[in-house]
């Protein structure tokens, strides 16, 4: 009796793993998945714009117009940091480019948000404003100070693209 015990065990176990296997494999079934989708998600930044607009002492910048190939990715606000607003967005061919303000000192705060880019010492005409153009071993920049902010286009994205997102930049995203 002890032996055909053990061999009805092995089998019970044997038809709770094919149960399983069964129940799993219909899981998978049910569930939609497309390997070709963008694991990278676009964020609303309405919120967060919102508080920075109404906390900021400057006009918060934020593009308009931009085609829907321009995918935000990241936002932030803190205004512990020099009323540091950020805006990341990945470009048409997934390079970064990223909108950065603050009140803090420029120096300072220029050489962190580009890792460590140097002035040029040339400056683009950009929507009508001057930028200076900096250029840096990781993220290429324009930079402006105005309204009592340094404002920042930033990212790994080529130049041409860097002007692109300057251009697109207003103070009101309503």
């Amino acid at each position: 009796m002890a032996g055909m015990r053990g061999k009805q065990t092995v089998r019970d176990m044997f038809l709770s793993m094919g149960v399983i296997v069964a129940v799993a494999g219909v899981i998978y079934i049910a569930n939609p998945h497309d390997e070709n989708a963008d694991p990278l998600k676009a964020v609303d930044y309405r919120v967060e714009l919102t508080t920075a607009q109404r906390a900021a002492p400057y006009p918060v910048l934020v593009p308009q117009g931009l085609p829907e190939s321009w995918k935000p990715t990241s936002v932030s606000y803190a205004r512990q940091d020099g009323n540091s607003w950020h805006l990341g967005f990945l470009d048409p061919d997934r390079e970064y480019v990223a909108v950065e303000q603050s009140t803090g000192p420029a120096q300072k705060y220029i050489a962190k948000v580009t890792h460590d880019a140097k002035d040029t010492g040339k400056n683009a005409s950009v929507g009508g404003e001057t930028w200076q153009r900096w250029e840096g071993p990781k993220y290429d920049a324009l930079v402006r100070t105005a309204d009592g902010a340094t404002t920042v286009v930033t990212g790994t994205a080529p130049y041409e693209r860097l002007v692109e997102m300057a251009e697109a930049l207003e103070a009101d995203a309503s």
